[in-house]
């Protein structure tokens, strides 16, 4: 391995345990609002089954898989209801990835971010 690598290699792993400390307990995150944005990858995610961007499935760091949010997009007003699948986001106050289809029925597909607002729901 070059030196170039090695150095890379050491910069990753020192950033995702960056953000491995970065935890937001399940009680913290019945509520929040924040920046929510969308993803539609074609593989595993955390929970170990294969990324869908048709399902109303989404990412976020800390709430059990299988848990139901309900997230709002605060500029229009649209709502639906996704199951978490997957951890994430990893970008910085970025509350929640939502899956494509979700982000179509919440009207932020274009822009790629909003304004949202998530609760759990059940």
């Amino acid at each position: 391995m070059t030196a170039s690598f090695k150095r890379a290699a050491l910069a990753a792993a020192i950033a995702l345990s960056a953000l491995a400390t970065i935890q937001v307990t399940p009680a913290q995150a019945a509520e929040q609002c924040g920046k929510g944005s969308w993803y539609a990858l074609h593989s595993r995610t955390a929970s170990g089954e294969m990324m869908n961007p048709s399902l109303m499935t989404a990412a976020h760091r800390s709430l059990p898989f299988g848990s139901k949010v309900k997230v709002t997009n605060r500029t229009n007003g649209k709502s639906v209801v996704v199951r978490i699948n997957d951890r994430g986001p990893f970008v910085h106050g970025r509350i929640v990835d939502v899956s494509r289809e979700a982000a179509r029925r919440l009207g932020m597909v274009r822009s790629g971010i909003a304004s949202v607002c998530i609760a759990r729901v059940g």
